[in-house]
């Protein structure tokens, strides 16, 4: 039996509000939106703010420095592209902007990953257009 080449991981399908971002990521560089009136950053970039509803908002450059908010551990991977086990989390920018990515470069169990920890942003190119901002602790 021949062994079948694995799939790639699906990506992200980029919206007309979001170019700008995946732009950014692709030079490895991770950009966020922040509100000029309320001063709130948020993401998912979008023209108004979630907080206060105003359009006038603005990009800018994050550190990309943070800490681990809150994780889980994958254990039975959603399709074949992935390699479980895996650590998906929220880390919370300096910014203020908490961040669904995944946590890589540690061992996927509770005794090496932990709330609070120190990471900082790491880019995985996968495909011409698309670069994953992903962390890793520092």
């Amino acid at each position: 039996m021949t062994q079948q080449a694995k799939p790639p991981i699906p990506a992200p399908t980029p919206q007309p509000e979001w170019d700008y971002y995946w732009e950014k990521t692709k030079q490895h560089e991770l950009w966020l939106m922040r509100c000029k009136d309320c001063n709130q950053a948020y993401f998912y970039p979008r023209p108004i703010c979630p907080s206060c509803f105003s359009r006038n908002t603005e990009w800018f450059q994050s550190s990309g420095k943070g800490t681990v908010y809150t994780f889980a551990i994958v254990h039975r991977a959603p399709t074949t592209a992935f390699t479980a086990p895996y650590v998906v989390a929220y880390i919370e920018l300096e910014d203020g902007v908490r961040l669904p990515t995944n946590l890589i470069d540690v061992e996927p169990d509770p005794e090496h990953v932990k709330i609070g920890m120190a990471c900082e942003v790491v880019y995985e190119d996968i495909s011409d257009t698309i670069s994953l901002p992903k962390f890793r602790p520092t």
